[in-house]
């Protein structure tokens, strides 16, 4: 069943969605070309997910400030932003590194990549999150 505001959630996932992958795209190759070499892939991981997190963060206030929406269309934006996320990453994986996604996953630092994890689910919660937020002033 479709939520009442399907076009809303499928607008604002789609724009949450790209501006986040966006920010996530430049910080990647930065953190690729630069801090990597420098510090070594763990920690240049680890120093980008917060700058994501807050990337994030500043992302859904912006869009969640413009909408009148309810924590649950709030949620199904994180949701579906998720989902679209998700899927541009193992397009990226499949396609430009040449790896199946079990390779992929095998290939993960297991510390940066549970901190990956938990990045994703702050990305998917924080339009409700912010939603949130605002309903409780």
């Amino acid at each position: 069943m479709l939520p009442r505001n399907a076009g809303f959630v499928a607008r604002y996932a789609v724009a949450y969605f790209a501006a986040v992958f966006s920010i996530g795209f430049v910080l990647g190759i930065a953190r690729t070309l630069s801090v990597a070499p420098r510090l070594g892939e763990r920690v240049a991981e680890l120093v980008e997910l917060p700058v994501m997190v807050a990337a994030s963060f500043l992302v859904a206030r912006a869009l969640m400030s413009r909408a009148d929406a309810g924590i649950r269309d709030a949620a199904l934006v994180g949701l579906a932003a998720l989902a679209l996320l998700v899927c541009a990453e193992l397009a990226v994986v499949a396609f430009v590194r040449g790896q199946t996604f079990a390779d992929y996953a095998a290939s993960r630092d297991p510390v940066s990549g549970s901190a990956y994890v938990l990045a994703l689910v702050l990305f998917a919660a924080m339009p409700a999150l912010i939603c949130r937020r605002r309903t409780l002033r």
